[in-house]
C-alpha cells in the first residue's frame, strides 16, 4: 500500500520509490514546496515593472481619448454631468477589458503581432458593449464619444505598446531584461535554436549555454561566439540553477524516454520560467499553429495553408488601396527624379523588366531606371564579379549604376513605380522578390511554392537584410511567408519597410 510520502514523491518526480526494507521504526519524510530561485524572481521583478509601464501608460492614453471626445462634446454645448459620466464608463470599461483579455501578459513581451490584436479587439469589444447600452438607454451623447474616442484611442494605444516594444529590445540587445535561456537536445537540433536565437534580438532569448543529451562536450559555435554545452540528461535542473537560467528551450528529447518533458518541468519548478518546446516544423507561424487537447491526449494543430477565399480577396482590397494612396505623392515627386535621371545619363526615364509572378505567369515590372542603357549588355562581362547569393547577381560597386541611380537603390526609390504593377493587379505591395525568368528555370523542388502569391514590392527579404542574405535564407523567408502571411503581418512589413528606408541596410 502507498503511503502519502510516496505519493507525493510520485506526484513531484514521477518515478515509484523502489521498496525498501520495512525498518522497526517509521521514517517521516519532509516535504518540501519548491520555492522561487532569485533568478525567477528577478525575472518576475522586471516583468511586473515592465507591465506596471503597460498600465499607467494605457491608462494615460484612455484619459487622453476619452477626455478629448469630452471636451469636443461639452464644447458643443451637452449636458456636462450627461458627458461625464458617459466618459467615465467607456474610460472604466476600456481599461478593465485590456486587463481582462489579457493584453500585458509576460507572454506578449515577444516580437509578435499578438498584442497589437490584443488591443484592438479589447478595445473593439469595449466600445461594442457601450454602443450597445446606448441604443438601448437612447443615450444619445455617446455617438461622439465613441465616434472620436475609439480612432484616436486605439491608434495612440498602438503607438504606446510599439514604443514600449521597442524600448524593450532596445534594452535586450543590451542584455537587460532577456530570459537567460538553456538549450537542451541533439546536436542538431539545439544548434539550430542557438543559431536562430543569437544574438539577442526581438525574440528576447540570451543563450547562455547547452546541455546535450548525447553528452557530447565539445561547444556550440555560432560565428565567433562560442556556447558552452554543460551538464547531460539528467543534470538540466541543477545545471540551469548554477548558470543563472529563466528559460529552458528543449530542442530534442531522448528518444524511448516521453516522459522527459514533463519530469523536467517538475524539476524546474521554483528554478525557471518557461519551458519552451522547440520544433524543426520550421516556418509555421502562430495563427496556424493550435493547441486542443483531447479527452487528455494533447495535440498541436497544424493548419493547412489556403491560397484562395477570402482572405485573399482582403488583401487585394488592400494592395489597392495602398497602391492608390502610394500613387498619389509618387505622381507629385516623379518629375523631379525624371529630371535627375535625364540629366545624369542618356535613354529612358522608366525601365521595364519582365517578371515571374504567381502561378508562372510573366508581367512587366516597372522601375525607375537606374543603370546605364546597355546595362544588360555588361551583364555577362561581370558574372565573374558576381557578389549575390545563389541565383542573384549582385555588386556593391556596379559599374553599370548611375550616380543618381545608386542614389535611388539606397533609398528604394527606383521601385516606387511598382506600385502600378500592384494597382493593375500584377504585384503586392508585400509579398516574395519578383524573380526573373531565367531564376525560375533554376528552381528546384520548393522553391517553386515562392509562386504560390503574387510578388510583392517590400517583404521579410527586404526588413531581413535584402542583399546581404544568403540564398537559402531569402528562400526561407519567402517560404515562411507564403505559408503564414496575413493582414496584420502585412502591415507590420510596411511600417518596418518604411524604417528600412530610413535607415537602409543591405540595399545596392
Amino acid at each position: 500500500m502507498t503511503s502519502v510520502e510516496d505519493a507525493l514523491s510520485i506526484a513531484r518526480t514521477g518515478f515509484v520509490p523502489v521498496a525498501a526494507p520495512r525498518a522497526t521504526k517509521s521514517v517521516t519524510r519532509t516535504v518540501v514546496t519548491p520555492r522561487t530561485s532569485a533568478t525567477l524572481e528577478r525575472r518576475r521583478q522586471w516583468e511586473r515593472r515592465y507591465r506596471i509601464r503597460l498600465r499607467l501608460t494605457d491608462a494615460a492614453v484612455i484619459l487622453f481619448a476619452v477626455g478629448l471626445a469630452a471636451a469636443v462634446q461639452l464644447a458643443s454645448g451637452l449636458s456636462s454631468i450627461e458627458v461625464l459620466s458617459g466618459a467615465v464608463s467607456l474610460a472604466a470599461l476600456w481599461y478593465l477589458m485590456l486587463s481582462g483579455l489579457h493584453t500585458r501578459d509576460a507572454a506578449l513581451f515577444r516580437a509578435s503581432a499578438t498584442e497589437y490584436r490584443g488591443v484592438v479587439h479589447a478595445s473593439g469589444l469595449a466600445f461594442g458593449i457601450i454602443a450597445i447600452v446606448a441604443v438601448l438607454l437612447a443615450w444619445k451623447s455617446m455617438q461622439p464619444m465613441l465616434l472620436l474616442g475609439l480612432p484616436i484611442g486605439v491608434l495612440t494605444l498602438l503607438v504606446t505598446r510599439w514604443m514600449w516594444r521597442h524600448w524593450l529590445q532596445t534594452q535586450r540587445s543590451h542584455g537587460r531584461f532577456a530570459s537567460r535561456t538553456l538549450v537542451v537536445g541533439n546536436r542538431d537540433d539545439v544548434e539550430y535554436v542557438v543559431r536562430t536565437l543569437h544574438p539577442i534580438g526581438a525574440s528576447g532569448y540570451q543563450v547562455v549555454g547547452a546541455t546535450l543529451l548525447d553528452g557530447n562536450a565539445r561547444d556550440i559555435e555560432v560565428g565567433d561566439t562560442k556556447f558552452p554545452v554543460l551538464g547531460n540528461v539528467n543534470s538540466v535542473s541543477s545545471v540551469a540553477a548554477e548558470v543563472g537560467a529563466d528559460t529552458i528551450i528543449v530542442a530534442s528529447r531522448p528518444e524511448g524516454e516521453p516522459e522527459f518533458v514533463k519530469q523536467l518541468s517538475w524539476q524546474l519548478e521554483g528554478t525557471a520560467s518557461e519551458l519552451v518546446l522547440s520544433s524543426r516544423l520550421t516556418d509555421v507561424a502562430g495563427p496556424r499553429i493550435s493547441f486542443a487537447p483531447v479527452e487528455g491526449l494533447p495535440l498541436i494543430q497544424v493548419q493547412i495553408p489556403r491560397y484562395e477565399g477570402g482572405r485573399h480577396v482582403l488583401k487585394r482590397a488592400l494592395d489597392a488601396a495602398v497602391a492608390t494612396m502610394a500613387l498619389i505623392p509618387i505622381a507629385l515627386i516623379a518629375p523631379v527624379l525624371a529630371l535627375l535621371i535625364k540629366l545624369d545619363s542618356p535613354g529612358p526615364v522608366f525601365f521595364f523588366q519582365e517578371r515571374v509572378g504567381r502561378d508562372g505567369r510573366r508581367f512587366k515590372m516597372v522601375k525607375f531606371r537606374s543603370m546605364k542603357t546597355d546595362a544588360e549588355q555588361q551583364l555577362a562581362a561581370l558574372k565573374a564579379q558576381n557578389e549575390g547569393a545563389g541565383l542573384l547577381f549582385k555588386m556593391k560597386d556596379d559599374p553599370r549604376v548611375t550616380r543618381v541611380g545608386r542614389v535611388l537603390r539606397k533609398l528604394s526609390l527606383d521601385e516606387l513605380p511598382q506600385f502600378w504593377n500592384v494597382l493593375v493587379g500584377d504585384m503586392s505591395v508585400v509579398g516574395p522578390r519578383p524573380p526573373l525568368p531565367s531564376e525560375v528555370t533554376a528552381y528546384d523542388g520548393t522553391v517553386f511554392r515562392r509562386l504560390y502569391i503574387k510578388p510583392g514590392i517590400t517583404g521579410l527579404w527586404q526588413v531581413s537584410g535584402r542583399s546581404d542574405l544568403s540564398w537559402d535564407e531569402s528562400v526561407r523567408l519567402d517560404l515562411r511567408y507564403v505559408e503564414n502571411w496575413s493582414v496584420m503581418n502585412d502591415l507590420q512589413i510596411m511600417w518596418r519597410t518604411a524604417k528600412v528606408m530610413v535607415q537602409p541596410s543591405g540595399a545596392y
